[in-house]
């Protein structure tokens, strides 16, 4: 009788399939749309996966958006570092999807006028009243959340935790910032 090869087939199925958590995503989802008019301004940087380049930050993390009139944004990124010294970085965000603009496209590096090396930025969550945001990639590898303010609720982490889980994210892997 093959039942028992079939219930054992199953059971390993069962166990692999299990053990390894919830099935991913193929990529995490952006927002329907973001009105990049109220997206510009100052954002208070929460939390981050931690990534090579802002290796040097240790607090105060922001990131500032100006909207152009060609319907891109210049940003500067600006970070306490390991010595009590401002960093700045200046780059520019162009839309990838001018329907919904919630997939950019950053830069952070220009030679001649040029910018190279352009890197994902998509709005996977913003709160309706643009308090919060939450920024991924299509891989994961990199995440932030941003706040108008230097710190969010209990409450209101909790809901974006819910959220990155919901887009495959894992909100353990986010260290939080320090603001002083």
């Amino acid at each position: 009788m093959k039942t028992p090869l079939v219930v054992a087939f199953l059971s390993l199925f069962t166990v692999v399939v299990f053990a390894e958590g919830p099935v991913r995503k193929e990529r995490p989802t952006p927002v329907a749309h973001v009105d990049l008019s109220r997206y510009q301004g100052l954002w208070y940087e929460i939390a981050k996966i931690p990534n090579r380049f802002q290796d040097h930050c240790k607090a105060n993390a922001t990131a500032h958006y100006t909207l152009r009139d060609n319907g891109k944004m210049d940003v500067i990124n600006r970070c306490l570092d390991q010595n009590g010294e401002y960093d700045e970085a200046s780059g520019i965000a162009k839309g990838v999807d001018s329907q919904s603009n919630a997939e950019l496209k950053v830069s952070f590096l220009s030679f001649l006028g040029f910018s190279l090396f352009w890197g994902d930025y998509w709005i996977i969550e913003l709160h309706p009243n643009y308090n919060y945001v939450v920024v991924g990639t299509p891989d994961r590898e990199y995440g932030w959340i941003l706040s108008r303010s230097s710190g969010l609720s209990n409450v209101t982490r909790d809901l974006i935790d819910a959220k990155l889980r919901s887009q495959g994210y894992d909100p353990n892997d986010f260290e939080n910032t320090k603001h002083q």
